[in-house]
């Protein structure tokens, strides 16, 4: 299971990432782009995720998984039970939301970085 402050120490490593607390909910953001944000109770985890793809998702894992309330199905985003998610899982998700976001320019110049670390 993972928990806020594990996606609170991944998040910071990436370029332009900015933690907020709106209306008693921790997001991420790049710029004015929300990318991550948890509910209130800190159970569940919604990320950018693209629209065409979500509902596979959902449908291959749906313990794990589920779609944005309606309101929100307009935006590409997805939600997952926090509890089902692994550490590695929850890293690949965070960080490729986080690319959905942030300027070309600088996804390149992480993925260099990464690289040249091992990660």
């Amino acid at each position: 299971m993972i928990t806020v402050d594990d996606v609170r120490q991944f998040a910071r490593t990436l370029p332009r990432s900015s933690e907020h607390l709106i209306r008693d909910r921790v997001k991420f953001r790049v710029g004015k782009i929300v990318y991550v944000a948890f509910s209130r109770d800190e159970t569940e985890m919604g990320f950018g995720f693209p629209k065409e793809e979500r509902e596979a998702l959902v449908a291959a894992e749906p313990d794990k998984f589920f779609m944005p309330r309606e309101s929100d199905l307009r935006f590409h985003w997805v939600e997952a039970r926090m509890a089902a998610l692994d550490v590695a899982e929850m890293r690949e998700l965070v960080l490729d939301a986080w690319r959905m976001c942030v300027p070309k320019k600088v996804r390149l110049e992480q993925e260099l970085a990464a690289g040249r670390q091992g990660l």
